[in-house]
C-alpha cells in the first residue's frame, strides 16, 4: 500500500504568485516599517501568516453562494445556518456575526464586567484584548508542558483544573464564567483532550459558573480526540463534535478557520442567560438577528463548510500536513513545538537565535528573517503578540518566543512546504546574522497588528 497521503482534492482555480529578489525584500519590509502585517499581500511568496479566512472555499461551496437570500430578515440561508450548528453544537440560540472579534466583542460585554477574571488553558489575542477592553482580567491556566515547547503530551492544550479549582475558591466570585480554546492556538496549536473537558466543564459547575467555548478550531481538535485518545477511535468525528460541545454552555467561533470560509462567525448559546442582551447589541453593531454581520451568500457558504470540515480525510491530511512540515524542520535541526499541532508549525525562536535577548524580540526578528530570506511571512506568537509596555516605558515579555507559520486551507501543495522547509533550514545555518528590532510605535489594543520596528 502507498504511504504517502495525497491532498483530497482537485485544483480546478489557480492564481499567480510574484517571484520576488532579496533586494526587493529588503526594501519593501523597510517600507511596512520592519512589521510584516504591513506589507502588501502580492509581495509574498508564501502566506502562512495565518489560517484565518484564508483558505480556499470547495466547489460545493461556491455553488451555495449562488443560493443565497439576500432577504433583510428571515432569510432561509439564515435557517439553513441555524439547523447545521444546531445539529453539531446542540445549542438551540444562533448570533451570527461578521467574524470571531465581533461575537467575542457582543457576549463579552453582556456577560462581563470591569474586575472580573475569565480563566482559559490561553486566551489568544483579539479574545484577550476584547475581554480587556471590558475591564476583565483574562487568565491563562494552560498545564505546565504547555509552555515547555519540546515536551511530549498527546494534549498539550489542557487547562491546569488545580489552579481553576484555587482561582474559582480564592476569587469565584469574579469569575463569570470558565473559557477554553480548541485547538489552543497559542500555545502551538495544541488540543484539549475530552476528559480534560469533561472534567472542566463539571468543575465549572460546581462552582455555578458557566463554560464558553472558543471553537475555532474544533474539528481539528476533533481528529486529535480520535487519534490520540482512548475510546474514541471508533467514533465518527461528529459524534466526537457533539460530545465535546455538550460540555459547555455556549461558544463563540471565528468561522473563517474550521468554518471553512473566508469571512464570518457566531456565537451559539445552550440557554437564554445573555441572549437578549447579545442580541440587541448585534442589531446596534453588526446586524437583524437573521443576518448579522453577513451577506446570506456567506451564511450558505459557512454552512456546507462546517460540513465539508467533519469529513475524515481532509482532518487527516490537514494534520499531517503539520507533522510533515515539522518532521522536515527537525531534520534540519529547526527547533519547534512538539508535537506539531493541527493548523501550524511553532518555530521555538529563541532556540533559533539564542543570540538575541528578550528586548531584541527574538520571534518577531525571526519572521522578518524569513521574508528576506525566502519571501515567507509568518506571525510572531511572543512578546511583541501577548507582552506589554506599561506607561513608565517598562517592558514586560512573555514566556515563549514563536513564530507560527499558519497554513491556509486547501491553497498550497506539497512543494510549497518543501521549499519553506528548505528556506527555514538555510536560515538557521547562518541564525546568528540575524539581528534583532525594538518597538517605535505601538498601540494600546493589538500592537502587533500595526506597530513600527527599527533595526537594533
Amino acid at each position: 500500500m502507498p504511504t504517502t497521503l495525497i491532498e483530497p482534492f482537485r485544483i480546478k482555480s489557480v492564481e499567480p504568485i510574484r517571484m520576488t529578489t532579496r533586494a526587493e525584500r529588503e526594501a519593501l519590509l523597510e517600507k511596512a516599517h520592519l512589521n510584516p502585517f504591513l506589507l502588501h499581500a502580492d509581495d509574498v511568496l508564501i502566506d502562512f501568516l495565518t489560517d484565518s479566512g484564508t483558505g480556499a472555499m470547495s466547489a460545493k461551496q461556491w455553488g451555495a453562494i449562488m443560493e443565497g437570500d439576500e432577504s433583510y430578515a428571515g432569510a432561509r440561508s439564515f435557517f439553513r445556518l441555524e439547523a447545521v450548528i444546531q445539529r453539531l453544537t446542540g445549542y438551540p440560540h444562533l448570533i451570527p456575526t461578521h467574524q470571531g472579534r465581533a461575537a467575542e466583542r457582543i457576549l463579552f460585554t453582556v456577560a462581563g464586567k470591569p474586575g472580573d477574571i475569565v480563566p482559559s488553558n490561553t486566551h489568544f489575542d483579539t479574545t484577550r484584548a476584547n475581554l480587556e477592553a471590558s475591564g476583565v482580567v483574562a487568565l491563562d491556566l494552560v498545564i505546565p508542558e504547555g509552555l515547555q515547547p519540546r515536551t511530549i503530551h498527546p494534549f498539550k492544550g489542557n487547562i491546569d483544573l488545580d489552579r481553576v479549582e484555587d482561582l474559582l475558591k480564592r476569587d469565584g466570585d469574579k469569575v463569570p464564567f470558565g473559557m477554553l480554546t480548541v485547538t489552543n492556538n497559542s500555545g502551538g496549536g495544541q488540543p484539549v483532550s475530552m476528559a480534560n473537558l469533561r472534567a472542566y466543564s463539571a468543575l465549572l459547575k460546581r462552582y455555578g459558573k458557566p463554560l464558553v467555548l472558543d471553537v475555532c478550531r474544533f474539528a481539528e481538535n476533533a481528529m486529535f480526540v480520535k487519534l490520540r485518545e482512548e475510546g474514541y477511535q471508533d467514533r465518527s468525528i461528529e459524534s466526537i463534535v457533539q460530545e465535546m460541545f455538550s460540555y459547555g454552555d455556549g461558544c463563540t467561533m471565528s468561522a473563517k478557520k474550521d468554518g471553512m470560509v473566508n469571512i464570518g462567525g457566531f456565537i451559539a448559546l445552550k440557554d437564554e442567560r445573555w441572549l437578549e442582551a447579545a442580541r440587541n447589541l448585534l442589531i446596534l453593531t453588526e446586524g437583524f438577528p437573521t443576518y448579522g454581520g453577513l451577506a446570506g451568500r456567506d451564511l450558505e457558504a459557512l454552512a456546507v463548510g462546517l460540513e465539508e470540515v467533519l469529513h475524515e480525510d481532509y482532518l487527516r491530511y490537514r494534520l499531517r500536513t503539520a507533522e510533515y512540515m515539522g518532521e522536515k524542520l527537525k531534520a534540519g535541526g529547526v527547533q519547534i513545538v512538539e508535537p506539531t499541532g493541527g493548523h501550524a508549525v511553532y518555530i521555538d525562536a529563541k532556540a533559533f537565535l539564542p543570540h538575541l535577548q528578550s528586548e531584541d524580540y527574538p520571534a518577531w526578528s525571526l519572521a522578518n528573517a524569513l521574508y528576506l530570506e525566502g519571501g515567507i511571512r509568518g506571525v510572531e506568537i511572543g512578546s511583541v503578540m501577548f507582552g506589554r509596555r506599561d506607561d513608565d516605558g517598562t517592558e514586560h515579555y512573555h514566556p515563549m518566543e514563536l513564530v507560527r507559520l499558519a497554513f491556509p486551507r486547501r491553497v498550497y501543495t506539497q512543494s510549497h512546504f518543501d521549499y519553506a522547509a528548505e528556506v527555514i533550514c538555510e536560515l538557521k545555518s547562518k541564525a546568528e546574522q540575524v539581528k534583532g528590532v525594538r518597538i517605535t510605535k505601538q498601540s494600546k489594543y493589538l500592537r502587533h497588528f500595526t506597530a513600527q520596528f527599527r533595526w537594533a
